[in-house]
Parts: C-alpha cells; structure tokens; sequence
C-alpha cells in the first residue's frame, strides 16, 4: 500500500478541510494518484467525468451553484489542454475553480517525455499557458512548496477566477511528513476581501430626487448578497434588472418580483430602458455590464447618472466603488440609508408591466420557443435549478422563463461556449442535491452531451431537455439575415436524440416530443423520475429567436427554406 503522507494525501485533507466535498475530473497516469487519494477518504468524492472540458464546467457550475469552491482535476498533455476553454469561462466570469493539473515527471523535463508541457527545449510550456486563464498559476518542483501553494492558489480563486497548480507526477508520489503543520490547514497567508466603503454611493442616493434603477450582475450570486440587494431596493423603493447571467439574483417571488423588469441587453427586455431613461439615477450592483447586457442601454445609460459598486469597474463610464466583498458592502451601505439617512426625495416608480421582444411569427413545423417555456414556467417547481445553454434556445429560455422560487438560473455568457450546460447541470447537481433543468440545443448536445451518461452513472436528478432543430440554429438565422441564405453550413441531418438516448444507455427515462400537446406529459413524466431523465423537443431551425440583433434585419418574411441539408451534404 501507498504511503498515506504524499502531497497528493496532502492536497485532498487541505481541500476537505476547507468545506470542498467534490473532484471533478477525468482520471490519467499523471493524475491518479490525487483519484487514489481521493479514495482513501469518506468526505471527499472524486467525480469522473466524459471529457475535461465538462468537468471543468462542472467545478464552474458547482461554483456557481453556491455549493463552495468547484475543483476540477485532469492529466497532461491533451487532457489538460481539454480544460483550457472551460477556465477560460470561469475567468471571463469570475468564477472561483481550482484547477490541479498533472505533469510528467520532473527528471524527464525537456527530455522528450510523453506529454511534456514544463517549457523546456522545446516543449510547450503549460506555465504560459495556463497563466493567460488564470487569476493564478504555479508549477510545484519539490514537495514542500505544496504547504504554500495550494493556500494561495484556493485564496486568489476566491477572489474570482481559476487557480492552477501545475502538478509534476513524481511531487504528487513524494513524501510529505506532517513538520508541525497539520494536514488540512492552511500554512499560508489568507486572503481577506477587501469591504468598499459605500459612501459615495450613499451620499448620491440620498440627493437623488426621483426613480432608482438597479442593474444587478453575477458578483450577487458570487458573493451571496441576494437578501443585501433586496433590502436595498425595498429603502429605495428601486426597480431591479438583471444583466443576463445573474437572473436569479433579483424579481423572484418573495423577492422584490413586483418590482422586477427583467433581463438587460441583447436578450433582455425592452423596458429596462424606458426605465432607466425615466430615472433620477442608475445603480448598478456587481455588474461590468458587457455588450451583451448593456445593448441597447448604452444612449439611455449615457444620459442618467451611473454609480457602481463592485469587484472591477464597469466598462462606461460611471462613479465606481471597489468592493471584494459586496454582500458587505451593500450591508454598510443599507446601513448608511436606513433611520436618518434614509432618502427622502424618491418618488415611487409609476407600474411599468414587463415588456418582450417580437421576434417575427413563424408557423413552420416544430415547438415554438415562447410555446415550450410557457409549459416549462407552468410544470416547473419551486426549488428547481435551471442551467442553460448557448444558442436560440437559450436566448429563449433568458428570455422568457421566470427563475423558480429558492431555485438558481445558471447560463454561461464569458466564453459562451456550446455544451458547458451538460457539465455545469451536473455539477450543480452535485452541489445542491435537487432536481436540475438542463435547456440546451442538438448542436451543443453533440459537443458534450455524452455527461448525461455521467448523470444516469451517478443516479443524479437531472432532467435534460433537448430542443432539437436539426441546426446550429443561430448560425442560420445569421446565413439568412446577412448571407442572403444562398447556403447553410449549419443544417444537420435528421436526429431522433430522446430515442437514441433511450437505446444507447439502458435505464435512462428518454422520449421525443414532437408537438406542443405532448411536451407537458413527457415534463411532468421526466420529473417524477428518481435519478436523470430526457426530452427531447423537435423544433424549427427556422423560428427568429428573442435577441435584439436579429430583429431589425428580420422585419421582412425571411425565404422558406426548401429543404433542412446543409452545403456539405449539397455538394457531395
């Protein structure tokens, strides 16, 4: 039997006794020994994954879920390389992972080992290039230099973004004899976040003399302050919008709804503007509103005055106040504008109804976006955690899909890569222990689709639903509005998924839908499941989903395709 004092043992004991429950990874020579670690202990689980870039969306959405710090573990060569593009998610969001990647072993440093990445005569060097998707990154040489980089590699994830350490496999294997630092503590500094002073927010709320706006963001999922933002908006008698990726964090029921406007920018909804434009000032909370939350916003933004708070300025010009830590931040602030301080000149905001946008009506064959969310937002639970994917689709389900009550609504708008849904709906499952709602397209099912085998392995309670419209859907509308839909690239073949799902992996509840009467039987049949269920929807390439930028150039009948086959298959 091993030694039970590697740094490997050392790695996982730190990480269990730092509240992490969960590895996420695909095991290889130069990782199993943190697997074999993993083994020996009863309050950490080691999860095997299909693919690396899953298993870093499932430390992303285990983060994301609140379940605490996402880890995610993979081998060398092109294992590590498959985790590149889901920490380049986690950084674009700032999302805390850790990420514990093998190495060859050090005497075979530059010497042509199999899967060399340590930089020298002529390898690649994984130092390099895990540095540009990470907050922070080390290569450990000697045993000892685990005692300090693991503490500073889980504090600077905590500020918001992946942490790499560069894991030789000859320094897992090493000896490393307890010296008078118990195994599972720190041994290094600990970051303590920075608490802005809200001052200069609260001096511009009290003089303010009309409506408040609040634009909240992810850092209000991050840092747990959804209760900090509500209070806030209940003193201000404020209206509340979401930038894309934070839908849960405001106008839930039991959370300020009545006072909610919906999602910002590209997907989002029209009225956030009106209101903004009718405002005596513009707040926004934990947000660096992005061209993707602020389209459409950006005249009205630039004629009310703006005011921020949060972990990094926003991309307009505003007064900005930096803060690490909002939920403590928004705490003082509250503080500051309760009793006495409390504004006085706020006018309550006129009732001002949610408002959607008009994608052009189709009525091809196939479910109807707005159609298929209508009978989610009806059958869908309280409690249920909805992760969703990129494409038509996913604007669809931003757009249109109230988040439940005490449920998280997850989508992935850093990178915006196809398939992070499939990992991430997994890893909040982990993370949270109930039911999970993956809303993801045949295109990125045919990414990594193959982790709802991971579900059915684990007996997860995940509901897969599949809108299947032969396409990457929003690359044809793009054909169509601006290519004068000579060709499409972007058509598939004819799928049947809930069926071959069904045949390919025995005991997983799966089932095809093909009009909207069957759809709210198969939901409510997939939910009752004990353990991973899937339904796959039929929908139209066709249908003009809800994102501002295709609507202009769809204003006029769009050609009716003649036939769903792609230039490839044409010119065979």
């Amino acid at each position: 039997m091993a030694s039970r004092h590697r740094v490997v043992d050392r790695i996982v004991g730190h990480l269990a006794a730092s509240g992490v429950e969960h590895i996420f990874g695909v095991d290889g020579a130069n990782i199993e020994d943190l697997y074999d670690a993993a083994f020996f202990r009863d309050d950490i689980t080691a999860v095997l994954a299909k693919h690396e870039f899953s298993a870093a969306t499932m430390a992303d959405g285990y983060s994301r879920s609140g379940a605490g710090l996402g880890v995610v573990c993979a081998t060398s060569g092109g294992g590590c390389l498959n985790t590149v593009p889901g920490l380049g998610e986690s950084l674009a969001s700032r999302v805390p992972v850790l990420a514990l990647i093998g190495q060859a072993p050090t005497p075979l440093d530059g010497r042509g080992a199999f899967q060399d990445t340590s930089g020298r005569n002529g390898a690649l060097n994984g130092e390099a290039l895990f540095s540009e998707v990470s907050v922070y990154c080390r290569r450990v040489t000697t045993p000892e230099d685990i005692v300090t980089a693991l503490p500073e590699a889980i504090a600077a994830a905590r500020t918001g973004g992946p942490a790499v350490l560069l894991l030789p496999k000859n320094v897992q294997q090493a000896d490393l004899r307890p010296n008078g630092t118990p195994n599972g503590t720190s041994g290094g500094i600990q970051h303590r976040a920075l608490i802005g002073d809200p001052q200069p927010v609260a001096r511009a709320l009290r003089r303010a003399t009309g409506p408040i706006t609040i634009v909240a963001g992810e850092q209000v999922a991050r840092d747990d302050a959804r209760a900090e933002l509500e209070q806030l908006r209940a003193i201000l008698r404020a209206r509340v919008a979401t930038v894309p990726d934070a839908k849960d964090v405001a106008g839930i029921p039991g959370l300020g709804s009545s006072s909610a406007l919906g999602v910002t920018g590209v997907m989002g909804h029209p009225g956030v503007a009106t209101a903004i434009a009718d405002s005596a000032l513009c707040l926004l909370v934990g947000t660096r509103m992005t061209v993707t939350a602020r389209t459409g916003l950006d005249d009205v933004l630039a004629a009310v005055p703006v005011l921020s708070i949060g972990s990094a300025a926003p991309y307009l010009p505003c007064t900005h106040v930096h803060t690490e830590n909002l939920r403590g931040s928004l705490a003082l602030l509250i503080t500051a504008l309760s009793g006495n301080g409390r504004p006085t000149h706020l006018r309550v905001p006129d009732v001002l109804s949610r408002t959607e946008l008009a994608p052009p009506v189709y009525d091809g064959p196939g479910v109807r976006y707005r159609d298929a969310m209508a009978v989610l937002d009806a059958h869908l639970p309280d409690g249920v955690d909805i992760v969703v994917d990129a494409g038509n689709i996913g604007a669809s389900a931003l757009h249109y899909l109230p988040v439940r009550r005490d449920g998280r609504f997850i989508v992935a708008l850093g990178m915006g890569g196809m398939g992070y849904s499939f990992g991430a709906g997994v890893g909040v499952a982990f993370g949270r222990g109930r039911r999970t709602v993956v809303i993801a397209g045949d295109g990125a099912f045919f990414m990594h689709g193959m982790e709802i085998h991971t579900a059915l392995q684990y007996r997860l309670p995940v509901t897969f639903l599949l809108f299947d419209n032969h396409a990457h859907a929003m690359c044809v509308t793009r054909e169509q509005l601006f290519y004068d839909d000579l060709y499409s690239y972007n058509r598939f073949g004819p799928s049947r998924l809930g069926a071959g799902l069904a045949a390919m992996l025995p005991g997983l509840p799966s089932t095809d839908v093909s009009d909207i009467a069957g759809l709210p039987g198969a939901l409510r049949a997939a939910l009752d499941v004990d353990g991973p269920s899937v339904v796959s929807v039929e929908c139209s390439a066709d249908e003009i989903p809800p994102f501002a930028n295709f609507l202009g150039k769809a204003a006029k009948p769009l050609p009716i395709p003649k036939e769903n086959r792609s230039n490839v298959t044409a010119r065979a």
